[in-house]
């Protein structure tokens, strides 16, 4: 794809996923997510009813009265976006793949945290870390996000969702809203993902297609594996077969419902042919409402 190209299809989805968090997210982000902690603000006397946890000591001994510590909440946020670019993401039986709505998906919440004047970072990532944007504020670095969200090539095609968690907590000190977008075909990531969820704000955005769900019959289908490149000859017809992959997506779904609840954190599930919009705006009703 050349640049003219790039920059037409960032045009496109700036166009269609700005206008979506102008009129529709923007509130309702805003509403969902609190300040990321507790900043200093000043120190006052100390007044019946305050916390004695809050007592300024070395100011109360200066005065010889007691004195107590003010915080106020801080309202910046920092959202950070993890997306999957393994090769399962290059994966679509409608009219678009995958990485297609995931990229949607993103930009819209990126604009949204522009809106409330946020930094917005980006981690793209397979088996590996493939790339990392640290959080910055404005348009022009949105649009950064997003060029990089259609053009990047990642290097390796499988999954490794724990690596991804294990990099955002050596990188992200101060508690940042994370969204993380991928189709979770992968395993073995509930107990990094409990630590990345104490610190935290975590929500798993799975996107998926309909023939992720099921293998339809279709007779013997040469099948080329995305994430390990392998080609196979499968008997789609062979109801062994077809249950066999029905059971591993369902065991994977379970794994990635189970892992975010153990955590504490959130999840939304949108097959590529579904209405994101009412998915996102679902969430964040609800969670606001909390």
């Amino acid at each position: 794809m050349d640049t003219k190209e790039i920059l037409k299809k960032v045009r496109k989805i700036e166009i269609k996923t700005r206008r979506l968090s102008d009129h529709i997210f923007s509130g309702e982000y805003h509403s969902s997510f609190k300040g990321r902690g507790m900043t200093f603000s000043e120190v006052r006397q100390y007044q019946y009813g305050d916390d004695v946890r809050a007592i300024d000591w070395n100011v109360t001994a200066r005065y010889n009265e007691p004195y107590v510590k003010v915080f106020e909440e801080e309202r910046e946020l920092t959202m950070m976006l993890l997306v999957d670019v393994s090769g399962s993401e290059f994966f679509g039986t409608t009219e678009q793949f995958k990485r297609d709505t995931i990229t949607e998906i993103a930009a819209t919440l990126a604009f949204s945290a522009t809106q409330n004047n946020d930094k917005v970072g980006l981690l793209l990532f397979s088996e590996e870390m493939e790339l990392y944007i640290p959080p910055k504020k404005g348009k022009s670095h949105v649009l950064r996000i997003i060029r990089e969200l259609i053009e990047f090539r990642p290097k390796n095609t499988k999954t490794n969702i724990a690596e991804a968690l294990k990099f955002l907590s050596s990188v992200m000190k101060k508690k940042a809203i994370v969204f993380m977008l991928s189709d979770f075909m992968d395993d073995n990531y509930e107990q990094t993902l409990k630590i990345a969820g104490k610190k935290h704000d975590v929500t798993g955005i799975r996107v998926f297609d309909k023939h992720d769900v099921s293998i339809p019959n279709l007779g013997m289908v040469n099948m080329l594996d995305a994430e390990t490149g392998k080609s196979l000859l499968v008997n789609t017809a062979s109801k062994s077969v077809r249950n066999s992959y029905k059971e591993y997506y369902l065991k994977t779904v379970d794994y990635f419902e189970k892992s975010f609840s153990h955590s504490g954190s959130g999840t939304i599930s949108s097959r590529i042919d579904e209405n994101y919009v009412k998915k996102l705006l679902g969430y964040f009703k609800h969670k606001g409402a909390r």
